[in-house]
């Protein structure tokens, strides 16, 4: 564990992707624990696919530090369609921002990577030491491929320029203000709409993506948002650490839990020609404990009601089509 001595309340601090889902709750985090000096770098200002504009940026906003955060991300199909465009934007954000950032002088750099660089067949629970005994699960692996390059840069880049860089590894998020696009959205997001939509329609039957035997692990988004402040003060080195909950659910389960949560009491039918995905995904984070002194303490019901009564109030605003 460092000691927190170049990240300090003063210290401009560059989020990128600062606007988006977790950028959003990071900044409200790095505000709670006192930075009153993020900015948050939105692709609309500066597009960091292409050199210019990580330069520009990095011209700009002059920051000492950086939380790299800006992802192109989607759900199973999404990576399905786009395996193209999720391996080069992503690879390519990371790369020329790491580089430029080091070029500029910015002292202290954090990569928020992906559990999606994990083996397929990684024995759960996931410990960072497995990250590179195999290939990531197919329908995702050019998007944790992409992510997973910048661990390699960050290493290589402590060893030959003494840049100070470090890496976390998120688990699938949820919460409010996620996406909720149909089109590109995660299982979570995804399910809560198609339900409650379900309900407000009357209907009596759902289609579900899968078997539902596979298993995911979640986050509530305070809780990462949380775990990354904390992580770009103290985190020292670059080798990789989970942030994520440690509990294990089957897909199953949690589609009844969110059809109970949002009172959808139809047929759940399940359409095994589509893909589960990885067969199991969960965290062993006792490194996130000892190295950062953080844990997640959100219960998963609790933040799934939140997170509907976020969508339901957004929907209402909207005019029921958030």
């Amino acid at each position: 564990m460092r000691k927190e001595r170049l990240v300090d309340s003063n210290t401009r601090i560059a989020v990128t992707g600062g606007g988006g889902f977790l950028g959003s709750h990071v900044m409200e985090s790095l505000a709670r624990a006192g930075h009153r000096n993020a900015v948050a770098i939105r692709s609309r200002d500066y597009d960091l696919v292409h050199e210019d504009g990580v330069a520009r940026m990095l011209a700009e906003v002059k920051p000492r530090a950086i939380v790299h955060l800006a992802a192109v991300v989607g759900g199973i199909g999404a990576n399905r369609v786009h395996p193209g465009s999720f391996f080069y934007q992503n690879l390519l954000m990371g790369s020329l921002l790491m580089e430029h950032a080091r070029r500029a002088g910015v002292e202290r750099f954090l990569n928020v990577g992906t559990i999606c660089s994990y083996p397929k067949f990684t024995p759960v629970p996931f410990r960072e030491e497995d990250l590179w005994n195999g290939y990531p699960e197919e329908t995702n692996a050019p998007y944790g491929l992409a992510k997973k390059m910048l661990l390699v840069q960050s290493a290589a880049y402590r060893q030959e320029y003494g840049f100070d860089s470090s890496s976390v590894l998120l688990v699938n998020l949820y919460g409010p203000r996620d996406n909720f696009d149909p089109a590109s959205s995660h299982v979570i997001p995804a399910l809560l709409r198609r339900c409650m939509e379900a309900v407000e329609r009357g209907d009596r039957e759902i289609e579900v993506w899968g078997t539902g035997n596979a298993t995911r692990e979640f986050l509530y988004v305070e809780d990462a948002a949380e775990a990354i402040a904390i992580a770009l003060s103290r985190l020292d080195g670059s080798d990789p650490i989970n942030i994520g909950s440690g509990r294990e659910i089957s897909i199953r389960e949690l589609v009844e839990l969110i059809a109970r949560l949002c009172g959808f009491t139809g047929t759940l039918r399940w359409d095994a020609s589509k893909p589960d995905g990885q067969p199991r995904r969960c965290l062993e984070v006792s490194k996130s404990a000892e190295r950062l002194g953080w844990r997640s303490h959100t219960a998963f019901e609790e933040g799934l009601a939140r997170t509907i009564e976020w969508y339901r109030a957004a929907r209402v605003k909207s005019g029921a089509s958030a």
